[in-house]
């Protein structure tokens, strides 16, 4: 199968249908590889799968620059009437305009020529990818590395923060990585932290709308990928640190499309950093009763990520960033790192602001679950505690598999229950008293990190949607109002009313929908309030925004708002539909994270005024085509909800 490029092949489109053609540029055709995409009623965890297609390019180009916000936005007064078709025609690629001397070793197809311009001679045009043995070249603390130029950004992927974590290092702390000698090439993503497979690689829709990359396994996996600007040029660009999804137990700095940081990069003359790290029993492996040796064994994965943020303090400068100035900022898993982080002594000083997307886990594994998955695990390997060693030399697959047989058995039963997520996901850091002192947010936000400003929110509709379900759709009352009794316990009708009564006119399964995520949103708006109570600022979002394709059924799915924050719409376009009303939202979304990591203030132009959170009024910044800040937008919902066991779940 072959490699999925980072980019479709070729440059931006010039127009969008019916507006002016520039002269010097043409439509291209476009080779677009579309990557794959968890299970289970309601809950889509976005994994994925690959299928190719072409189509040919013809669209109006829409700035990615900063100070042509206003252009952007201006983008959604453009409704005429387009067919699905016609928004999947007006993807685009990346635009930039910085050339690099240096012989070129990744040359780029050009458009052909009209039939009004044959004869003609062409003007040379600036190549969008320059890779040469001279160019990109940087200094890390361990080495040179180089990696390559695309419109004016420059990439480096894979390069070693830590050593490899195999044989007699799996389940220690992690190691610096060793020095080398030359120069080494850095193009191509590192090693994926070994983990079991996908649920939904069977999953026809999933594995359509989610651009997924699993990439190579591999226990030498401490790798960080870098875009930036410049390089070398003395300035202090903000640094935006990305953590993935997939709860502790899965994922990669890769596997989304729409991780991909050079348009977020361009746009806010930023630098935008990710990693991979350990997970699953290789990150969260609870061995610390069993002797010294195992002492940070559960929290290997977090302990990563900390090596990561400090290889970030140690080498960004070349890379044309500001250690004083870091926004460490993830969705899902990687928002419940985030907030682990910020409980975490050994991480404070590392990073200055933080960003929480659907993913405020308020609370982590307790010991005592710890001990039960670590004990499920040991008997699936039929070890006993003076075999412990054994581990180091069992092959990582046997590993995995029984960590995924011990997750299963042990697991807590019934609905997905947001107030309890950490031991619902099993894997995950323990509150061990020392390396994670408390819980990350209860009772309170964490005073270590008392000074770091937060940005918090969800989706609308999150994990509850009919992808790969179309026959949801078809849902009674009577089928809704047994499952919120399973859900909430009793009186579901009256769950029902008031929700209705905020959205008259909704078919019963989007009451469903909205009632089920309510607390995953009150998990966002719990958090932003403790963080407020430092007297530090936090801005509450809600990306309301939904997904016209498959007829709209994943609706503001889970993951929805990561082509958006990343200014990658067109990128992802099987998830957004492409075209100018996602990319207008993008360049507004994009904004509020650049200015927020710049200043700690995600207000711009593009935006109604975005007051700090407080309790009082609930400020929610609603992410949708027209963006408008609303109080206590969904007070009456989950006031409704507040004495159901999820909600007093967040009090126990």
């Amino acid at each position: 199968m072959d490699h999925a490029p980072d980019y479709p092949v070729g440059r931006e489109p010039d127009r969008y249908p019916g507006s002016p053609v520039r002269s010097d540029r043409h439509p291209m055709p476009v080779n677009l590889k579309v990557r794959r995409a968890k299970p289970g009623f309601g809950y889509n965890s976005q994994d994925g799968f690959e299928i190719v297609d072409s189509i040919q390019m013809g669209a109006r180009e829409m700035s990615n620059k900063r100070e042509n916000l206003g252009t952007d936005q201006r983008q959604l007064g453009l409704r005429k009437p387009m067919s699905r078709r016609g928004m999947l025609q007006s993807t685009a690629a990346l635009m930039g305009t910085a050339a690099v001397s240096g012989p070129l070793v990744t040359a780029v197809a050009q458009a052909a020529p009209t039939k009004q311009d044959a004869g003609k001679a062409t003007p040379a045009t600036k190549p969008p990818i320059v890779a040469s043995d001279s160019v990109a070249i940087a200094e890390t603390a361990t080495g040179k590395v180089r990696g390559y130029v695309r419109d004016g950004i420059y990439i480096y992927k894979g390069i070693p923060y830590g050593d490899t974590t195999a044989g007699s290092a799996r389940f220690q702390p992690p190691q610096k990585a060793k020095p080398w000698t030359g120069v080494r090439s850095s193009m191509q993503y590192g090693r994926v932290c070994p983990q079991g497979p996908r649920g939904t690689w069977n999953q026809d829709e999933e594995s359509w709308i989610f651009l997924y990359d699993d990439g190579v396994q591999g226990e030498d996996c401490l790798r960080v990928n870098v875009w930036t600007p410049g390089i070398n040029d003395n300035k202090t660009r903000p640094v935006m640190v990305w953590l993935h999804g997939g709860g502790f137990v899965s994922g990669s700095s890769q596997e989304h499309r729409s991780y991909d940081g050079e348009r977020l990069s361009r746009r806010g003359d930023v630098v935008v950093v990710s990693l991979n790290h350990r997970l699953g029993p290789l990150g969260y492996l609870n061995l610390a009763s069993y002797g010294e040796k195992y002492a940070s064994s559960a929290h290997l994965g977090m302990l990563d990520i900390i090596m990561a943020l400090e290889w970030v303090r140690e080498n960004i400068p070349n890379f044309g960033g500001d250690p004083g100035n870091v926004t460490i900022f993830g969705q899902s898993g990687g928002g419940g790192k985030v907030g682990t982080l910020m409980a975490m002594p050994a991480a404070q000083g590392l990073f200055h602001r933080a960003i929480v997307q659907s993913g405020s886990f308020l609370r982590a594994v307790t010991p005592e679950r710890s001990a039960i998955l670590t004990q499920a695990v040991l008997d699936e390997l039929n070890l006993n505690p003076s075999q412990l060693d054994l581990l180091q030399d069992i092959p990582v697959e046997k590993l995995i598999a029984a960590g995924d047989a011990a997750l299963q058995k042990t697991h807590l039963q019934g609905g997905f229950v947001w107030s309890r997520v950490a031991d619902s996901l099993g894997w995950g850091p323990v509150v061990d008293g020392k390396l994670l002192p408390r819980h990350s947010f209860d009772p309170t936000a964490p005073a270590i990190s008392a000074q770091v400003p937060m940005l918090i929110g969800t989706t609308l509709n999150e994990f509850t949607t009919s992808l790969n379900h179309p026959e949801n759709e078809a849902m009674t009352e009577a089928e809704i109002q047994k499952r919120l009794a399973d859900m909430y316990g009793n009186d579901p009708e009256h769950i029902i009313e008031v929700f209705r009564a905020s959205h008259p006119g909704a078919k019963p399964f989007d009451i469903f929908s909205l009632a089920m995520t309510a607390q995953v949103r009150q998990g966002a708006v719990l958090q932003a309030g403790l963080k407020a109570a430092q007297g530090t600022p936090a801005y509450l979002y809600w990306f309301t925004w939904k997904t016209p394709v498959l007829d709209g059924r994943p609706r503001s799915i889970h993951c929805i708002d990561l082509p958006f924050c990343f200014d990658n719409t067109n990128r992802s376009e099987n998830l957004t539909g492409g075209g100018p009303e996602p990319r207008a939202l993008a360049a507004n979304v994009s904004e509020a994270w650049i200015h927020f990591a710049r200043s700690g203030n995600p207000n711009h132009a593009g935006l109604p005024t975005w007051p700090a959170f407080s309790a009082e009024s609930c400020p929610t910044m609603i992410f949708d085509t027209q963006c408008k800040l609303q109080n206590n937008p969904d007070r009456e919902e989950r006031q409704a909800l507040e004495t159901t066991s999820p909600f007093l779940g967040f009090k126990n």
